[in-house]
């Protein structure tokens, strides 16, 4: 499926084909709860990143989060580039060198009308925020930091069930 975004100015705009376009993941990180916003959590989409086409490249602006190295307990740079409109502040798509074939762009930036997920899996809940509700559902997954599968995973058991 092809998804087309944007960021609110229209300064940007974007598209990326995506083989996983369901928005699922709703993460809850204090990096995506405070540069994505959204009701206390972002959600991300995957997609192929040598598929990219964008327009409005000279608005385009890359942010890496600062983290706690958990060895050192030093700051250190994320190597997560979230990119993101320099003239709206529109937070467009998330790039990380460790799985560079991958980009993940916010549900929140996509146009293109996207199909409604099944179940939803919230991921980093033990960093959400104390006034964030969770939508509690015997269909939904919930972990305090990463789920055990895949996006791809996912989408397969997900296909699988619903034929």
């Amino acid at each position: 499926m092809i998804l087309k975004g944007s960021c609110h100015c229209q300064a940007i705009g974007f598209e990326v084909q995506s083989d996983h376009p369901y928005p699922f993941n709703r993460c809850y990180c204090s990096i995506c709860r405070k540069t994505a916003g959204s009701g206390g959590y972002a959600i991300n989409l995957s997609a192929d990143r040598g598929s990219l086409v964008v327009r409005g490249q000279e608005n385009l602006g890359i942010y890496q989060a600062r983290q706690t190295d958990p060895q050192s307990h030093t700051a250190v740079a994320s190597p997560g580039q979230r990119n993101f409109c320099k003239l709206c502040g529109s937070h467009l798509w998330v790039w990380d060198p460790r799985w560079p074939e991958l980009l993940h762009p916010h549900a929140g930036a996509i146009d293109t009308e996207l199909p409604v997920s099944p179940e939803y899996t919230h991921l980093m809940l033990a960093s959400k925020a104390s006034w964030v509700p969770v939508e509690r559902s015997n269909t939904n997954q919930y972990f305090d930091e990463y789920p055990s599968e895949t996006i791809a995973e996912w989408h397969q058991r997900i296909t699988d069930k619903t034929g």
